[in-house]
């Protein structure tokens, strides 16, 4: 499969995809045609250990693998060859694990040989458009994406079928240093949460702040804010031409949002400045290429 064919198929969202892998692949192909429904022992499987998706909730593992014995495993399990009789899971990993508590033998599969890279994007199609990925799941499944294949965030964005600013703002989170990210992905932050933190002077000792609190979002923002005041004016209280109001507070986050980068607003009489903070050359064409398009 060349990469413009992947990325056009991968780009027509999830539906489309598992739609075409739920076929049966034509006579006319040379490959052998597989039969959907196919049964191969559950132990002849093991997972993707490229997944993304790492936490799976016992209790929801629980109640599928009670409907699985009650109705069985109605979308069979994505899955590759690895050797002979031996598979490994594309898409499904949260059905095959049900099917093992529910103590199934067999389990129904679909075999399509693809290589690493489009293995990884259909796990991560699979799991965004399901929401079934925590947000630093997401985030470390781009970022994989992006060192293994070389994929822009622009690509990226075309595959999963959000925007490239959504992109951008999942990889920020892997800027936090790794308690704030546990708490991410427990769920104990949101990821609105997380970003906020993201150029403050002490992420830990705020994140854990807003837990203890209970903290809504924009709560969140605001500690954040009063952080970043102090340190550009660690002496005292910042002075009336330091401050900023929340007009402006606001609307750097709204930029920052879109954009995925640090913008700063700096408004005074008569004038001001936006500065946009990038730190690679992709991020510095991107704007530029924005920019240019507008």
């Amino acid at each position: 499969m060349n990469d413009d064919l992947s990325k056009r198929r991968l780009g027509r969202g999830l539906a489309a995809l598992i739609g075409e892998m739920d076929q049966p692949l034509p006579d006319t192909t040379k490959a052998a045609v597989v039969n959907p429904d196919r049964q191969v022992p559950i132990e002849f499987v093991s997972r993707n250990p490229r997944n993304p998706r790492k936490t799976f909730d016992d209790g929801e593992l629980q109640d599928l693998a009670s409907s699985v014995r009650q109705h069985g495993i109605v979308q069979p399990v994505v899955v590759r060859t690895l050797a002979a009789d031996r598979y490994e899971i594309i898409a499904g990993e949260r059905r095959w694990r049900a099917a093992q508590l529910a103590g199934f033998v067999d389990i129904p599969v679909i075999v399509r040989d693809v290589d690493d890279r489009t293995a990884l994007e259909i796990a991560i199609v699979e799991n965004v458009q399901r929401s079934d990925l925590n947000p630093l799941e997401e985030a470390l499944g781009y970022d994989q994406l992006i060192a293994d294949h070389g994929y822009t965030q622009n690509d990226l964005g075309e595959i999963i079928g959000k925007s490239r600013s959504h992109v951008a703002n999942s990889l920020r989170l892997l800027k936090l240093p790794e308690p704030v990210r546990d708490m991410l992905s427990s769920g104990e932050l949101s990821a609105g949460h997380a970003r906020s933190l993201i150029p403050t002077s002490d992420p830990v000792g705020l994140a854990r702040n807003i837990v203890s609190k209970g903290l809504s979002v924009r709560d969140a923002e605001r500690l954040a804010q009063n952080d970043i005041k102090q340190q550009s004016n660690p002496q005292g209280a910042p002075t009336p031409r330091q401050q900023k109001d929340a007009d402006t507070l606001a609307l750097e986050r709204t930029l920052s949002d879109s954009l995925g980068l640090d913008v700063t607003v700096l408004h005074k009489a008569g004038g001001g400045q936006i500065r946009i903070a990038y730190k690679t050359l992709e991020q510095l064409e991107e704007i530029c290429r924005l920019l240019e398009r507008s």
